[in-house]
């Protein structure tokens, strides 16, 4: 682990969930010293668990220099867990209210110059910030995809108080746990790839509601077509090559005009009962048979697979600048 460039040593997890434990596995694969917080009964227990169902996965992916489960830590008081942590990775459940209050008091019991980064997958820095009265300029979004410590992608973003030193702080510490951040210029609601997964969630919806597909050929109809290419290219360079030598030109040239065709909806449908009724015996017939814990490794082994694939064949992709 390298750590003098970006000067963070000691990390806290706020919120020890399905990302907040994602978020510790990856941080101790790579060397890192964490200590975890969380109010709510039994999740030490639950988090330690967690560790150890994800660290054969992080052994076959490779483990940093000085990787090890004993270097967790649990701190059940807020204030003494991120009272000399130099970054702070706050994983509270998505409500506004209680995550401006949590990271407010973060604001006032951490070190000034602490990184604060929330994980939320929709909320805007700038309104995260409000509540901040010490230091708001060093909080920002750091918003990572499950499973985290799998999934190399991290969105940051910054709000209107933000100091873009603390992106680029931010920028290196998370290139040293070996993901990909991606620093989104303009602040939205969602962010990039939620706001493209949610597209995606909403027309899944239409298509199970209106009775043209069952959930399985849902996903069928993306792991065995466009997800395969995505993985490598996404949907800007899939297309350009689609359109032959003259690349994207070509191509909206020729199927441009079918963008003004009424294919999509872009309103989510009503969640009905009888449309939540249909997604989740969809769900539950597609892994009749198979546990989630057994579904869990079965994607982690398939993602380890999948990000090696990726380093091979596209071994110089950047996501801030070009490929």
């Amino acid at each position: 682990m390298n750590n003098e460039q970006h000067e963070i040593k000691r990390v806290t997890v706020v919120g020890t969930g399905v990302i907040g434990n994602g978020w510790i596995s990856r941080f101790l694969s790579q060397g890192y010293e964490v200590t975890a917080t969380d109010p709510a009964e039994g999740a030490e227990q639950r988090m330690r668990q967690a560790v150890d169902n994800a660290w054969p996965a992080l052994e076959r992916l490779g483990l940093g220099e000085g990787a090890s489960r004993d270097n967790l830590h649990f701190e059940p008081n807020l204030e003494k867990a991120v009272a000399e942590a130099d970054l702070i990775q706050e994983n509270a459940p998505e409500r506004e209210d209680l995550k401006r209050q949590l990271l407010a008091e973060i604001d006032c019991a951490a070190k000034p110059d602490a990184i604060i980064a929330s994980s939320t997958s929709g909320y805007m820095p700038s309104t995260l910030q409000e509540n901040c009265t010490k230091h708001p300029e060093r909080l920002i979004v750091a918003h990572p995809f499950n499973p985290v410590y799998l999934i190399p992608l991290v969105e940051l973003v910054g709000g209107k108080k933000t100091d873009q030193a603390i992106i680029r702080k931010a920028q290196s510490f998370y290139e040293s746990v070996n993901m990909k951040p991606l620093i989104v210029r303009t602040e939205i609601e969602g962010h990039i790839s939620d706001r493209l997964m949610e597209a995606i969630w909403r027309e899944a919806l239409h298509l199970v509601n209106d009775g043209v597909a069952t959930t399985e050929e849902v996903d069928a109809s993306i792991v065995y077509g466009p997800g395969l290419r995505w993985a490598l290219m996404g949907p800007f360079l899939t297309l350009h090559l689609a359109g032959g030598e003259q690349g994207m030109r070509h191509m909206l040239e020729q199927f441009g005009p079918a963008l003004k065709l009424p294919w999509t909806k872009l309103a989510a449908p009503e969640l009905t009962e009888d449309l939540t009724e249909k997604v989740v015996e969809g769900c539950e017939q597609q892994t009749v048979g198979h546990s989630i814990a057994e579904l869990e490794q079965r994607r982690d082994h398939f993602l380890i697979e999948l990000v090696q694939l990726l380093e091979k064949y596209w071994p110089a992709a950047n996501l801030n600048g070009r490929i």
